[in-house]
């Protein structure tokens, strides 16, 4: 499969440009994510962008659809790749010309797998999230972490050997699994799901501020890393840690300004701007090591004697 695949704006795929940052429905997102392709959209009312592709279904429409009569698929498919065998992709092209095939067999040099999944090929089976955190199932209600309710939000099932595994509907995370149970009416918990860890998240945000200096920029920092990552709240406080161990006060101001300047909320982003910037530090430091050491002597001010004082020292008498 290639890196990047290009589609025209459809509502199947994308739901809205939303300037350059597409908005793709929930079951490409999920499709696209899983494959790991780019996408790259055609603009809308913009024919150029899709030409080509307008040009292969008219080559297609014209020289081989057009003189055959369509009997069944199996032997519609079975003559069109010997067609493209014997036609579309032997002969020169009149542009480029170069033979299709030969072309293609350069080409798949740079091709990459198709990733082996069977997600591919099993329909997806959703639940939404109900406001006690839990889903039904075959007539069971069963329970998801604390916090994962918000509006309209669904979760994705899939049940392999006897097991009800719970992914995230956009990312494939998994959030819970259990057992399958074989009664109705039943609420299948872990009781882990239920308790509140919101208090120990907050001593270490806590901590972690006051390690930070308690800084306005310090407390905008972590606040928002608390709102944006409320599920990795803790690994993210955790990891802010480690960083504030391993680096000096410098290297931290300075990460954080760039972070906050670029938001960049996240104890990742800001480990890896310590690291640059403490690279930075140590190149200075060899710059100065290597270069010749200029000794600056202070600045001595001579004092300022009249003539007269030097005609009297002629005359035999002393300076003053």
């Amino acid at each position: 499969m290639p890196k990047e695949l290009v589609f025209d704006q459809d509502r199947l795929l994308a739901v809205d440009e939303n300037y350059g940052d597409i908005i793709y429905t929930k079951e490409f997102e999920q499709f696209k994510r899983q494959m790991g392709f780019n996408v790259y959209l055609c603009r809308g009312a913009d024919p150029e962008s899709k030409g080509r592709v307008e040009a292969v279904v008219k080559y297609f429409k014209n020289n081989y659809a057009r003189y055959r009569k369509y009997m069944e698929l199996d032997i519609w498919n079975e003559d069109f790749l010997a067609w493209l065998d014997r036609t579309g992709n032997a002969k020169v092209h009149g542009t480029t010309k170069k033979i299709p095939a030969e072309v293609f067999g350069q080409e798949k040099l740079f091709l990459k797998p198709v990733p082996c999944t069977k997600k591919t090929f099993v329909p997806i089976v959703s639940r939404t999230v109900h406001k006690d955190n839990t889903i039904f199932y075959n007539g069971c209600r069963y329970q998801l972490p604390l916090g994962t309710f918000r509006h309209g939000r669904e979760v994705c099932l899939e049940v392999e050997e006897g097991r009800l595994k719970i992914y995230d509907d956009i990312d494939p995370i998994l959030i819970a699994e259990y057992p399958v149970s074989n009664k109705k009416g039943e609420l299948i918990r872990n009781n882990n799901f239920i308790r509140d860890y919101s208090d120990a998240v907050n001593v270490l945000q806590k901590n972690t501020f006051e390690q930070m200096g308690s800084t306005e920029q310090a407390e905008l920092f972590l606040t928002q890393i608390r709102i944006l990552k409320p599920r990795y709240a803790r690994d993210q406080f955790q990891l802010m840690q480690a960083v504030l161990k391993e680096y000096d006060g410098r290297t931290v101001e300075q990460a954080l300004n760039y972070c906050i300047t670029n938001s960049l909320y996240s104890a990742v982003e800001f480990r890896d701007a310590a690291r640059y910037f403490k690279g930075v530090h140590e190149q200075e430091l060899d710059r100065l090591e290597q270069e010749p050491k200029i000794l600056i002597l202070p600045m001595v001010r001579t004092q300022k004697r009249p003539l007269s004082a030097y005609a009297e020292l002629v005359k035999g008498g002393e300076l003053k």
